[in-house]
């Protein structure tokens, strides 16, 4: 073909043009993007699920595809160069691809991944499990360029879909969720955490499907704070299921109410422990053959359990879901809470134990009840009970410290789903109360010189108990002191532990008990005649003031109520000139009250100081900071004594 010098400039001028415009284009995103989102180094400009649900040979056949792409907008944003996405057995991983896209002179380039690699989740609270991550890395990225990959996952299991999450550490542009189906298969939903109902819906029909799409644009990052609940009781979110699907004009029910679910559930333990182990069988007689109550004799069996059995998590394929059986827990010496609450049920039913199932639970870390979504969403933990007259005991062996009667402090006040009189039912587990946690530390005080000298004995019942061991450990020597000095450490870091002695280490039904001596320098202030002395040595919650700007809940891992005496001697030589006021606190969040009393030369300050509220709301805080306030004023606050003339 021949072209004229004009078209040959006409051609040079428009290619100039589009050139031009493009790399000003880019530039002009990039700038953009800078200005809208100053404070990041990243932004999520796409986050997209896509699900396509279907039906082949008479079954379900559910293909989720994944899309994300992000921009680098700074330097430092750089070297986040790795991104990754998560398959398992019951989520089957069918392809996927990644890439970089570069501005190259105008042109978006683009640079396929070349490193990437498989590797175990290694989730750090689970010994074992099958899902496996697919982690990318991104080389040579610079301020502009994008980071994209796409991956297409199918679900084994129509039971088991995910959640849909519409938020991220990073701020996002913009975030989706496509849901196609056959019009002969019925889908149910549910959205969490959009109060203002932010999220845009939309239902269509195309080529005789319904296409549903949920999305939500310009995303803040999410804020992580300390003592929150979990991601999951402020991020916005859907849980969505299958509730039926029709083939030959037969309806199969999936989800969507409490039976349903049950009725899954119920499929994984309908053939549990039926093969009697005479092993097993003999030891759970031999252990109870004293005891003469129900109540005794489960007792018994659950400290064996915890004693005997160690708690290792796995999460294989449907082994999440299975409990083992007995014989095999018994065999391995371990197991997770399922294979913990199965050996229990087990020895319950050799023994001769009434009243004692299995149960699903969810952890506190999941803000769904089974009225708001009958789905497996609701729970990730399984337990044993026990039916006491008209109470439930729940029986979690997988904390290894906790006493018998009490519940694990990460399932209190969480729903229990068990099978009880051919149905089943839907249990509440009680929040523990403060005096059941209780803290007792009596400490006496006597002046020597600039130090103070003390001895004390500190007693932790329920919760403080068990956390307290779980936290020091099986450590010895110089460990276990350090440990030790730690918790009890007073006044400040001049906090001389100089011995210790422990009661009751092993007896789960008895407070923990440590003996102390210590010495305290440069803590009284002396000034002319007179020497002050604050006797808060604890200052409860003094550091638990919640910042203003706090976005989430504050939780709290149990409540605790504390009883606390300092006894000082007053020396011959002194005496008082001034003691500070009693004081008195009570409201829906805290009762304190600290009172003085002077018998015979020895003073002692009296603290009691109880917990009410288990998790504080956002419209709590105001009221929970006053109340911290009024406790440090009354923590500053010294005792004067002053040598005789």
């Amino acid at each position: 073909m021949n072209y004229s010098k004009f078209q040959y400039k006409l051609f040079n001028y428009l290619f100039l043009s589009c050139f031009f415009s493009l790399s000003t284009l880019a530039q002009n995103t990039l700038t953009e993007y800078k200005k809208t989102y100053p404070d990041y180094n990243e932004l999520i400009i796409n986050n997209q699920q896509s699900y396509n649900i279907s039906i082949e040979n008479k079954k379900l056949k559910i293909i989720q595809d994944n899309h994300f792409e992000s921009m680098i907008l700074s330097e430092n944003g750089i070297q986040n160069n790795r991104e990754s996405f998560s398959y398992s057995n019951l989520v089957k991983l069918n392809s996927y691809d990644a890439y970089a896209l570069f501005n190259d002179n105008g042109k978006e380039k683009k640079i396929k991944v070349s490193q990437s690699n498989e590797k175990s989740s290694k989730n750090g609270n689970v010994f074992f499990d099958d899902v496996m991550v697919r982690e990318l890395t991104f080389n040579n990225l610079e301020t502009g360029s994008k980071k994209v990959y796409n991956y297409q996952t199918e679900f084994i299991d129509p039971y088991l879909l995910h959640k849909f999450i519409f938020g991220d550490d990073l701020p996002i542009q913009n975030s989706t969720l496509e849901i196609t189906t056959e019009k002969n298969i019925e889908i149910g939903y549910k959205i969490f955490n959009d109060p203002n109902n932010s999220i845009a819906f939309t239902k269509t029909e195309k080529k005789g499907k319904w296409i549903y799409k949920w999305t939500l644009t310009d995303i803040k990052p999410l804020k992580y704070e300390n003592n929150a609940p979990g991601y999951l009781y402020l991020v916005p979110h859907i849980n969505f299921y299958i509730k039926k699907y029709v083939v030959d004009n037969q309806t199969n029910n999936i989800l969507g109410n409490i039976d349903n679910l049950y009725t899954y559930y119920k499929s994984f333990i309908k053939d549990l422990n039926k093969d009697e182990d005479t092993l097993l069988k003999n030891l759970t007689l031999e252990i109870i053959k004293d005891k003469k109550t129900d109540e005794e004799k489960i007792k018994t069996i659950f400290y064996w359990v915890k004693d005997n059995i160690k708690y290792i998590a796995f999460e294989n394929g449907y082994e999440g879901f299975i409990p083992r059986e007995a014989s095999l827990v018994f065999k391995r010496k371990f197991g997770d809470c399922k294979d913990m609450g199965s050996i229990i049920s087990c020895m319950a039913k050799y023994a001769n134990i009434k009243n004692v199932t299995m149960a699903w639970i969810g952890t506190r870390s999941i803000p769904y009840s089974y009225n708001d979504l009958a789905t497996p969403a609701v729970d990730n933990h399984m337990i044993a009970v026990f039916k006491k007259d008209n109470d439930y005991i729940f029986l979690d062996a997988t904390d290894n410290e906790t006493n018998y009667g009490i519940p694990t402090a990460f399932i209190q006040g969480k729903e229990a789903l068990l099978y009880e009189n051919e149905k089943y039912q839907i249990i509440k587990v009680p929040v523990v109360p403060a005096e059941k946690n209780k803290i007792t530390d009596i400490v006496k005080l006597t002046l020597n010189d600039s130090k103070l000298i003390g001895s004390g004995k500190i007693e932790l019942q329920g919760y403080n108990r068990s956390h307290t061991l779980m936290k020091i450990g099986d450590t010895y020597n110089k460990t276990r002191f350090e440990s030790i000095k730690k918790m009890i450490l007073k006044g400040n870091n001049k906090f001389n532990l100089i011995e210790y002695s422990e009661e009751n280490r092993d007896d789960k039904d008895k407070p923990y008990i440590i003996n102390y001596t210590f010495d305290l320098d440069n803590y009284i202030i002396k000034l002319d005649s007179d020497i002050y002395i604050n006797l808060f040595l604890d200052k409860l919650f003094e550091n638990l003031m919640i910042e203003k700007d706090r976005v989430s809940k504050f939780d709290f891992e149990y409540l605790t109520q504390y009883n606390n005496k300092y006894i000082l001697d007053i020396p011959k030589n002194f005496s008082i000139k001034q003691i500070p006021k009693n004081f008195s606190l009570d409201n829906d969040y805290i009762k304190a009250d600290f009172i003085y009393e002077l018998k015979n030369d020895v003073l002692s300050l009296n603290i009691n100081l109880t917990q009410k509220k288990l998790t504080l709301e956002n419209a709590d805080f105001e009221i929970w900071n006053e109340s911290i306030k009024k406790l440090k004023t009354n923590y500053n606050q010294v005792l004067i004594i002053s040598k005789k003339i």
